[in-house]
């Protein structure tokens, strides 16, 4: 049986990033990988597990699509405890930690990556995800019709009002 790492991904709001899984698959082309995908809970108790497994849902179900090799787990909401609560040196090459970039990432503004690495002592890759794209509305606005110029003042009229189907 040939060598295996397992590397250990640290993601949330990115895990399903192109830029993530990219840089997966770029990994997993110079060795063979396993990865393990931890999202740490976006707050306690049970909604904040629940958001996360569905977000390992989505992200394992690209990354399989895309060739990897990958499960998931649900950590601590706080990302340190998380990590910390998850490395085992016995069983982790790596660990990937991938963010949102520098300005709209909390986790940047605690220094995570390097934070990982002094928790670990093990090789960290830092991967920039862009935020995700809104989902586009997917119920129809009517517009009124029959205002043409005049259809500002159809919020006075109450015939502006959006009806929904």
């Amino acid at each position: 049986m040939a060598w295996q790492y397992e590397i250990l991904v640290v993601a949330n709001v990115t895990a399903d990033s192109i830029e993530l899984i990219d840089a997966l698959r770029e990994r997993a082309g110079r060795d063979r990988c396993h990865f393990t995908l931890l999202v740490p809970a976006a707050a306690g108790g049970r909604d904040g597990r629940e958001a996360a497994e569905r977000r390992i849902a989505t992200a394992t179900e690209r990354m399989r699509a895309a060739g990897l090799e990958v499960d998931g787990v649900v950590g601590d909401h706080d990302a340190p405890a998380a990590v910390r609560d998850a490395w085992d040196p016995g069983k982790y090459d790596e660990i990937v930690v991938s963010t949102l970039p520098t300005g709209s990432s909390k986790w940047l503004q605690v220094d995570l990556p390097h934070r990982v690495e002094q928790l670990t002592d093990a090789t960290v890759r830092h991967v920039v995800a862009q935020p995700p794209q809104p989902e586009p509305e997917t119920h129809r606005r009517e517009h009124p019709e029959g205002l043409g110029l005049l259809s500002p003042l159809g919020a006075v009229t109450g015939q502006g009002r959006a009806r929904h189907s």
